[in-house]
């Protein structure tokens, strides 16, 4: 790989190893191609949350006016909208946030993925000893048997945070030894949530993927360890696919339609790309062209744009054009892209973009001040969203969309955020104010 050869050959390319933000439309989206998966495994990954609804209700009492399912809401934030026009630019149609920041258990996206790959490995243990089939109630699971069973075996995960709440907290309340490798980034009160809740953590001065590296090179020498991979696993992808099946209902409650005449635009910050890869092919695989979405990256670590726009995916690394890492996204900080979703995204994801880092704070504080809703600084990288998209005058005209635009909903995916200490919000709100 030349990568002096890439940046002479691909401005965009060249823009990001100066830092610049950007905005590419991905030209194979659309077009056929093998994906992996299907809707089978969407409504398996369904049903198996659906079976352990009954346990989390009752380990998680927050969960238990929904049932035990874990979901969030999808608001309208119609006070916001000429907030951000008047920041960014005008997009027309309705604006709403997808309040994963919200989730329970662990207050961010990760939840959908992170806990689902748990459950699934528990619920495998538990099978294979003969304690557990599918019509129990899975209630059970907070008996002492299980939790004496579930203690045999660890769980280990690489994180730069909230991966590593979400696996930490269910692994540790089922039973499960866990340990989580967090990179340098990651912030000091998720290491001191993880401990008060009996995880291992292991620090490391390096960046995400020597965290990730070092957490499967140590679960490999263990039979008895579940590693969650997030750089290539099927389970955590599909767990997050899951939220598209949920979220039918909730369109309809907000009177959205997803057709031609009403496109659907959602934007979802990227870090390694497991979770906003999982939703988009979810809602790719159940509301098809008409739903379009974006992934949006800090400059400072744009590794899936710069895998997708090579073609090269996980085979480039931001570090080898020279781009440092370094982002108060910290959810964000990935210097590689997933192995297994970048090649899934080539033909489903419509599009990628950056964004500086000065400009998270100010959108952090204008959504708290017109709608009263805080979210976490990577929460926040998908704000230019609509505005570039109305701006991008051939990409809708190749799309027929151009007047339809007034017509459109804009979701924003709000990943992370009723966790952050109360301190620390105030601190990301004044500095946004500032």
């Amino acid at each position: 790989m030349d990568v002096n050869e890439i940046m002479k050959n691909n401005s965009l390319v060249a823009d990001m190893a100066q830092y610049k933000e950007v905005f590419w439309i991905n030209p194979d989206s659309g077009k056929d191609a093998g994906i992996p998966f299907g809707m089978k495994d969407i409504e398996d990954a369904e049903a198996r949350l659906a079976r352990f609804a009954p346990y989390l209700a009752k380990a998680f009492p927050e969960t238990a006016c929904s049932g035990g399912i874990i979901e969030s809401e999808l608001a309208e934030i119609g006070r916001m909208k000429p907030v951000l026009e008047e920041m960014t630019g005008h997009f027309g149609g309705r604006l709403f946030i997808k309040l994963d920041s919200n989730l329970p258990v662990s207050g961010s996206i990760k939840a959908r993925g992170g806990i689902y790959e748990v459950l699934k490995f528990a619920e495998k243990v538990a099978m294979d000893q003969g304690l557990l089939t599918w019509e129990d109630d899975y209630s059970i699971l907070l008996e002492d048997r299980f939790k004496e069973l579930f203690s045999r075996y660890s769980v280990a995960v690489g994180s730069t945070g909230n991966l590593g709440l979400s696996i930490g907290i269910i692994s540790a309340k089922l039973g499960f030894k866990v340990t989580v490798h967090m990179s340098a980034d990651a912030r000091q009160w998720k290491k001191d949530l993880l401990r008060s809740k009996g995880v291992i953590v292991i620090e490391y001065p390096e960046d995400y993927q020597v965290a990730v590296a070092q957490g499967r090179k140590e679960a490999e020498g263990d039979p008895m360890c579940h590693f969650v991979d997030d750089e290539g696993s099927a389970d955590l992808f599909l767990g997050y696919s899951v939220a598209a099946k949920r979220i039918i209902s909730q369109f309809e409650a907000n009177n959205i339609t997803v057709d031609e005449d009403h496109p659907v635009f959602v934007y979802i910050p990227c870090g390694v790309g497991g979770a906003p890869g999982g939703v988009t092919f979810g809602l790719k695989e159940i509301f098809g062209e008409n739903l379009h979405v974006f992934f949006a990256e800090p400059t400072h670590a744009p590794c899936m744009t710069l895998g997708l726009a090579t073609g090269l995916h996980d085979g480039i690394a931001c570090s080898d054009i020279g781009v440092d890492g370094m982002t108060d996204a910290d959810g964000l900080a990935v210097g590689r892209a997933s192995r297994l979703v970048g090649s899934i995204m080539e033909t489903l994801l419509d599009g990628c973009y950056t964004i500086g880092d000065e400009k998270l704070y100010p959108f952090l504080a204008a959504l708290a001040d017109s709608e009263n809703i805080f979210i976490e600084p990577s929460s926040c990288a998908s704000f230019t969203g609509p505005a570039l998209v109305a701006q991008a005058a051939d990409y809708l005209a190749a799309k027929g969309l151009t007047d339809k635009m007034d017509n459109a909903a804009h979701i924003l995916w709000a990943t992370g955020g009723n966790m952050v200490p109360e301190s620390e919000m105030k601190a990301y709100y004044e500095r946004g104010k500032k």
